[in-house]
Formats: C-alpha cells, structure tokens, sequence
C-alpha cells in the first residue's frame, strides 16, 4: 500500500490520502468516481476537467492547453500538478481521487516530487479500445476532443504513456484492477470491494485534521 512521506505531513499539517484514479478514455472512470464520492466521502478531481476549466478561463495557459489537448497531446506536468494543488488546497478535504492522472512517467514524478505524496494505491479501469471508442462516440457531451480523429489519438497516446505508469505501479503491488466492460452497478460493486478492504487499513477520517492551515506552493 501506498503511504504519504513524512515530508507531506509537515508541509501540509496533516495526512492526505490520493487514489489515483487510471484508465482509457471513456473506460467509466468519472462516473465511478461519482459513486466514490458519494459512498466514500472523497473529493473527485479530475485532470481533464480541471484543465478545460483553464481553458474556458481564457488565460494565456487555456490557450495553449486547448492547442495541445486538440492535437491529443499531453499537456506539460508543471501546470497540471498546479492546478491540482490548488483544487486540492481549496477543497478542505483529506482525502481525493484524482482521475487521468499521472498520464505519464514525467507526470508521476512531478507529482510525487513537488507534493511529497506517493497514492494509497491505483484504481485502474481495463476496458477494451472498442468498447470505450464506442462509449465516447455515442455519449454526446459536447466535447470538442470526441471526435474519431481525436479519439484515435487519444488511444496512441493512452498505449504509449499512460499504460507505462500502471506497470509502474503494478510492480509495486499498488495497483486494483477493475473489469470495467461490466454494467455501471456491477462496477460499483467491485470498486466498493476494493475500497471497503484497502481504506480500511488506513487511520480512520476523522483522526486527521479537517483545516489545512499550511497553503501549498
């Protein structure tokens, strides 16, 4: 099992807990995370999301973001550690599942690096590219980036990247893996398995202090 480094505590004042959160596009990973927090009192931050919101910002780094999440490229992991700093730090919770993230190695060291956490552990969704192509084709959300093309490119850069970071973890023994072809209830049930045998190892909650008085950099 993943642990917080005891530079974490000092920096923060407090333990935190982070689930990483990994899987294709449209492999069902928000909706799971929705379950999650409802059930589990998580706080659920997805990158994607986080960086459309930059985006829709209008800010200097929205315009480059949007240009690379376009060409299906993987946006540099400085700004999306920051940006999930600071939704962390706005939060007040303790405890988070941060969806699409690492996306890759530069990304998973970044992270641990700049905030001193290494995840509990790493919820991975494994679903076929078929099934998932399908799922992001016919959900209709009105997002820029589902499109065939872009879909495509999105799987590429999933293989080559995304994938690394899972066998990193997976080495450690830090990985659940869960069939994410079955129906969205069936999922759940999994899920709260993993989570109900995994976070009940760790200190309850509400021994962890609930302000954080300490700001992140």
């Amino acid at each position: 099992m993943g642990t917080v480094v005891d530079a974490q505590n000092m920096k923060y004042g407090r333990k935190v807990i982070v689930v990483f959160v990994l899987g294709g596009p449209g492999s069902g990973k928000g909706t799971q995370c929705a379950n999650i927090v409802q059930h589990f009192g998580y706080t659920h931050l997805s990158a994607g999301d986080l960086l459309r919101a930059e985006i829709k910002s209008g800010s200097e780094n929205g315009t480059m973001i949007q240009s690379m999440i376009k060409e299906g490229k993987i946006v540099p992991s400085e700004i999306t550690v920051k940006l999930l700093q600071q939704a962390m730090q706005e939060s007040g919770n303790d405890k988070f599942l941060i969806d699409g993230f690492p996306r890759n190695e530069e990304n998973r060291e970044t992270f641990e690096s700049v905030t001193g956490i290494a995840p509990e552990f790493v919820l991975f969704f494994d679903c076929p590219e078929e099934e998932m192509e399908k799922r992001l084709l016919s959900r209709k959300q009105g997002r820029e980036d589902d499109n065939m093309e872009t879909i495509r490119k999105r799987f590429k850069v999933y293989m080559e990247s995304s994938l690394p970071v899972v066998e990193y973890y997976s080495s450690k023994g830090n990985v659940r893996k869960i069939d994410a072809v079955k129906q969205v209830d069936a999922v759940f049930e999994d899920v709260k398995a993993i989570f109900n045998s995994t976070i009940e190892k760790v200190a309850p909650y509400e021994d962890f202090p609930t302000s954080l008085n300490t700001k992140m950099p």
